[in-house]
């Protein structure tokens, strides 16, 4: 169903915890278990939510967040927007059926990471909930704090978890890692059992482990050619037919993705591939590249000008992993007004032709991918 999520709230109203059936969180719930049946329609509705500031988005998007939590195979209760004397504030309470008791998981929305989280607030409804029995023991509960936009100047809730030892009772994990976690369940060979071992690591920190999956199921790339063959056919010229791009840029501890191409594409006329990025021995001078912001949208692209060439440069983050620079002109930077590939995008892109758009999409945007110029011209409104 191709309504946008602003449309949906205007239909079901002004959402609040008042209680009954007939109440905009009840129609707006109802219409998600009836109307949502696929990963990549919720996506469209976080991505919504994140480029939407106000109460009524920030309360969609916790809504949002509980209902992923049932794609993943657990039983889920909303929790109310708003905490309340007398009753236990969580945001969502997600039981598993995986083991003797189950394993239960108290969930934690947060829009950004701007505001001081306290975690004892979290700890104290895990408490709460294992007082009145709902929740067998403290090793059977897990804290966890879904972010929208998380801040990787800040990092202030990693920082508070790994100061307080709490570890073993609270992770984080940010909305776009955990709708990769639902397309994988939804996709691939990945159950509920493989769901629960990833969201349980050492490390406070669930992103890296997802994004290590989603690279892993990505669909295998036509073989490269050898670096000799590459030296010997491949000197490519401006008036060779040019090709087309799409590749992601992701956020992570150190920058957002916009930090990152605004420093690279917009400052220093570059970009950098890693030795296994697909399409790095065939770009070439002439080509065409877009930037898509991870959760975001295409953000900038460029022309590229010279072959990728090894090299240790000090402006890309992470150099020896991405030890391929190229040089772009033509760099087109557009952060405030991106390119949202929302259903009626998808619909008119060639690399969806015959298969659903609003089914599972990130693979489109998961790896560096050759695209069509009639995709290239819509994503970059050219």
């Amino acid at each position: 169903m191709d309504i946008s999520l602003s449309g949906i709230l205007e239909i079901v109203g002004s959402l609040d915890d008042r209680i009954g059936e007939d109440t905009a969180r009840e129609r707006f719930r109802l219409f998600l278990n009836k109307n949502v049946t696929e990963v990549g329609q919720i996506r469209d509705y976080v991505n919504e939510c994140l480029l939407i500031s106000g109460p009524q988005y920030n309360k969609a998007l916790q809504d949002l967040i509980n209902f992923i939590g049932s794609f993943l195979g657990f039983e889920v209760t909303y929790g109310r927007y708003r905490g309340t004397p007398g009753q236990i504030g969580f945001d969502g309470y997600w039981k598993s059926p995986a083991q003797p008791n189950g394993f239960h998981v108290v969930i934690e929305t947060k829009t950004t990471e701007n505001y001081a989280i306290k975690t004892a607030a979290l700890l104290g409804y895990i408490n709460d909930l294992i007082s009145q029995k709902t929740i067998p023991s403290q090793e059977d509960a897990l804290g966890l704090y879904v972010v929208g936009r998380p801040d990787p100047e800040l990092k202030q809730l990693e920082n508070a978890i790994l100061a307080e030892k709490r570890s073993d009772q609270l992770r984080i994990i940010s909305v776009e890692s955990l709708l990769s976690l639902a397309e994988m369940m939804n996709e691939y060979d990945v159950s509920h059992d493989d769901i629960l071992a990833v969201i349980r690591p050492s490390s406070p920190t669930i992103d890296p482990i997802v994004d290590l999956m989603a690279r892993l199921i990505v669909p295998p790339q036509p073989p490269e050619p050898s670096e000799k063959t590459i030296m010997v056919t491949q000197t490519p010229t401006l008036d060779t037919e040019a090709s087309y791009w799409l590749t992601p840029v992701r956020s992570d501890d150190e920058a957002t993705a916009e930090d990152t191409i605004v420093t690279l594409v917009g400052k220093q006329h570059i970009y950098a591939f890693g030795e296994r990025t697909p399409g790095r021995k065939h770009i070439k001078p002439g080509d065409w590249i877009c930037f898509y912001a991870t959760g975001k949208g295409v953000v900038a692209h460029a022309r590229v000008a010279s072959v990728p060439r090894k090299e240790l440069n000090p402006h890309v983050r992470h150099s020896d992993r991405y030890p391929w620079v190229f040089d772009l002109d033509t760099e087109v930077v557009y952060l405030h007004d991106p390119v949202i590939i929302d259903p009626t995008v998808r619909a008119n892109l060639d690399g969806f032709t015959g298969k659903d758009a609003n089914k599972n999409w990130a693979w489109y945007v998961q790896a560096t991918n050759r695209i069509s110029e009639h995709d290239f011209s819509i994503l970059t409104r050219k």
